[in-house]
């Protein structure tokens, strides 16, 4: 079964770091990354550029409304994802409990409902 693991954290926390800290925070989801890959469970993943570059847009009374940022004002922002391919959740729930953003946000873990 399919699950995405969502990691959300504060930005600021991570661009607060050292150099040596912010190096050693990437080796992390690197070995992460790898871990997964080896188990063959990895479907994708990818980190996300800060929510101050992100554009929402929402139809309205049949009317385009295209917003700069963010829409939803919030300390913790969606950082990253891993999509992954394991048995059940509770597979799912040990993976995202190995995360690194579990150590300094939260990982929401939330199953893939195909279309």
């Amino acid at each position: 079964m399919e699950y995405m693991l969502l990691i959300h954290a504060d930005p600021t926390g991570f661009a607060a770091l050292s150099d040596a800290d912010r190096g050693a925070a990437l080796a992390a989801y690197a070995a992460y990354t790898e871990a997964l890959t080896k188990a063959g469970l990895i479907r994708g993943s990818n980190r996300l550029k800060p929510a101050d570059l992100s554009t929402t847009v929402r139809v309205r009374g049949g009317k385009t409304e295209v917003l700069d940022g963010p829409f939803i004002e919030t300390r913790e922002q969606l950082g990253g994802y891993f999509l992954i391919d394991v048995p059940d959740l509770d597979a799912a729930l040990s993976w995202a409990a190995r995360c690194p953003g579990a150590s300094h946000g939260s990982v929401e873990v939330r199953p893939i409902w195909p279309m």
